[in-house]
């Protein structure tokens, strides 16, 4: 389990790509400064699980339905990316309950500066538009944030999030531009909750 309070600001130094997967090697002086073999660390939101480590350099191998799934794909050597090590036990819970399973892409539709913080808007899939609200969690590209408004322009929902200047200098947010592409995360509680009330009324139509 994460949190979504990005560590460091990483680097995909390799990619090797192989039949349905790919092998990434990522830089992260922090991450691996305590990793070892079969530690899981998030990649742009992504759980994922060290497979080699070299000094600061580890590798993950990265199966197909997760690059279609996640902008992982998308990666190649340069790219820098969003790193947390799963949550110790006796860790401050600084985000909120991020798994690290990516429920789909979303798109950056508009960044709008101010003078203390950042509007970021993006466009997010159909499907997942039910379980985000106005002021509460998402996770975009690993980064735990809160929800700041919410709408659907021309048939097309979106969210918004403000970023203060600390996660644009710290998470690859700051580098973001129009047109990218980004991992959304819902909040796994308002799943749950889906599925109880899904399963109760089809227990009791009635609703008794």
């Amino acid at each position: 389990m994460f949190t979504g309070i990005i560590e460091e600001r990483g680097e995909i130094v390799g990619r090797d790509d192989l039949d349905r997967a790919a092998r990434f090697s990522i830089r992260g002086p922090l991450v691996t400064g305590d990793a070892g073999f079969g530690d899981s660390i998030a990649v742009n939101g992504v759980c994922l699980t060290v497979v080699t480590l070299d000094d600061d350099v580890f590798t993950v191998d990265v199966m197909d339905e997760t690059l279609q799934r996640s902008s992982l794909g998308r990666l190649t050597a340069g790219a820098p990316v969003n790193l947390e090590r799963a949550m110790a036990a006796g860790g401050r819970f600084g985000g909120h309950i991020v798994q690290g399973h990516v429920d789909g892409v979303g798109e950056i539709l508009a960044i709008s500066p101010t003078e203390h913080w950042t509007v970021v808007r993006v466009g997010i899939p159909a499907d997942l538009a039910k379980y985000v609200v106005e002021k509460g969690s998402i996770t975009v590209d690993g980064t735990s944030l809160t929800v700041s408004a919410v709408g659907e322009d021309d048939g097309r929902d979106w969210l918004e999030v403000s970023l203060i200047p600390t996660t644009l200098a710290e998470t690859i947010l700051g580098l973001a531009a129009v047109g990218d592409p980004v991992n959304l995360e819902v909040d796994v509680i308002a799943k749950y909750v889906e599925r109880l009330t899904t399963k109760s009324a089809e227990t009791d139509p009635k609703g008794a």
